[in-house]
């Protein structure tokens, strides 16, 4: 059985590349469905489903200004997905070097070689 989505899982909410576009250019600055819509040539009820999720999460944060209603993007909220993400830095970083090894040595073994000829 599928694992309903939660209200207060962040992970889910940035499943949806839609939702990660959003948020890209929430972190821009404030924006209104409709600039988010004309901007992600998406209609604007799709666009207000997706911000309803991201709202429910806490990833954004909305505020009425006359009829319109402006989104924020709210960081913090992110700050789970970017602690776990955080956990592989040292591995990728050991891989990366022990790849920069490989290559010097490739490169030493290629310049001997050269000498060689």
């Amino acid at each position: 059985m599928a694992r309903s989505p939660t209200t207060s899982d962040p992970f889910y909410a940035v499943a949806e590349p839609r939702r990660r576009q959003i948020l890209d250019l929430l972190a821009r600055g404030e924006r209104s469905v409709n600039d988010l819509a004309g901007l992600l040539n998406l209609k604007q009820p799709q666009v207000s489903k997706h911000l309803q999720v991201l709202k429910a999460v806490g990833l954004v944060n909305v505020r009425g200004a006359g009829q319109r209603r402006l989104y924020t993007m709210n960081g913090d909220k992110l700050k789970p997905i970017h602690d776990w993400v955080k956990s592989f830095e040292q591995m990728w970083t050991e891989r990366l070097d022990r790849l920069d090894d490989y290559l010097k040595e490739l490169q030493s073994q290629e310049k001997a070689d050269e000498q060689g000829d």
